[in-house]
């Protein structure tokens, strides 16, 4: 069985082979286009597969999403906010393969459940902080999906004290607060000079005050953020993947105080919060357990 599994991000699409339900190879990664995003995308799994024999495919998309009529509509991509068919249209270039598609935090969620931290935990939440913010969730051992599939979507829990307007048409979404977009975004607004998250990061560790302000900033908003979900879900740990958390200790400081001011809780006093170790593409890895037919019934609700 040759497994072909696709990672839609808020900012990059990333494409690679799974062997095993969990060993992705072949790799490849491309920025999101401006126009012709269904063009770069799809150029993209031709290059991945190549000759070979593709008999399944897994797609984990940023969302929001339908599941049930197989469409995307990341609020990142402007050319598909308004929804596209990205099931129908990878059927069309591998019209004999099985499709199976899930929202980005769900393939997160089934990725550690198999792999990573989340691994014989029977409640958990994984999220991904990066161009965006994702999260996906382990309830009773079966990764929740929701009506439409989008259960799980922590990238639009309100946090206090801040009105930035989000995509989505609110205001106050951790997403708008706190991912790498939205971070640059503020730091810029700022007098910051740099252009991408990691080079935010850098500075921060090289004592930039403004680089400096922004992550305690995104982490005070993800640490309320978590503690709300924390309280919503009576989750056992917390799994955080995704670029921006690589931030490290000028992410993470001000996302654990503002944890433990909030997840007062008995229950949620506890919690444990800490870094993904799967470092080869979490959402592919849960595309392909997704695609593989690991991710049965049962462990699906």
């Amino acid at each position: 069985m040759t497994v072909l599994a696709l990672d839609i991000g808020a900012s990059k699409f990333a494409a690679g082979l799974v062997h095993d339900g969990t060993n992705v190879h072949a790799v490849r990664q491309i920025v999101v286009p401006p126009e012709a995003v269904w063009e770069a995308c799809r150029d993209l799994l031709l290059e991945v597969a190549g000759d070979e024999p593709i008999t399944a495919i897994g797609i984990g998309s940023a969302g929001p999403v339908d599941v049930r009529t197989g469409v995307t509509a990341p609020l990142n991509i402007p050319e598909w906010k308004s929804g596209f068919e990205i099931v129908a249209a990878v059927q069309k270039l591998f019209p004999t393969a099985t499709i199976s598609f899930a929202i980005d935090g769900a393939c997160l969620a089934l990725a550690e459940h198999h792999v990573g931290a989340l691994r014989g935990i029977p409640n958990g939440l994984a999220m991904t902080v990066s161009s965006g913010i994702g999260g996906g969730i382990i309830a009773d051992g079966r990764v929740v999906v929701g009506r439409t599939g989008n259960a799980g979507h922590i990238g639009h829990i309100v946090v206090p004290g801040w009105d930035t307007p989000c995509l989505c048409g609110g205001v106050g979404c951790v997403e708008a607060v706190a991912s790498g977009m939205s971070s640059v975004r503020w730091a810029t607004q700022q007098g910051w000079q740099g252009t991408t998250g990691k080079e935010l990061s850098e500075a921060a560790h090289a004592g930039d005050e403004i680089a400096l302000a922004a992550l305690h900033r995104a982490g005070t908003a993800l640490g309320q953020a978590i503690a709300s979900a924390a309280a919503l879900l009576d989750v056992d740990i917390c799994v955080i993947g995704g670029g921006f958390a690589q931030s490290g200790e000028p992410l993470w400081k001000p996302m654990r105080a503002a944890l433990d001011k909030h997840a007062r809780l008995d229950f949620t006093r506890d919690l444990r919060v800490e870094l993904s170790r799967i470092s080869n593409g979490a959402t592919l890895v849960g595309a392909g357990v997704l695609a593989t037919g690991q991710a049965t019934a049962d462990a699906i609700g």
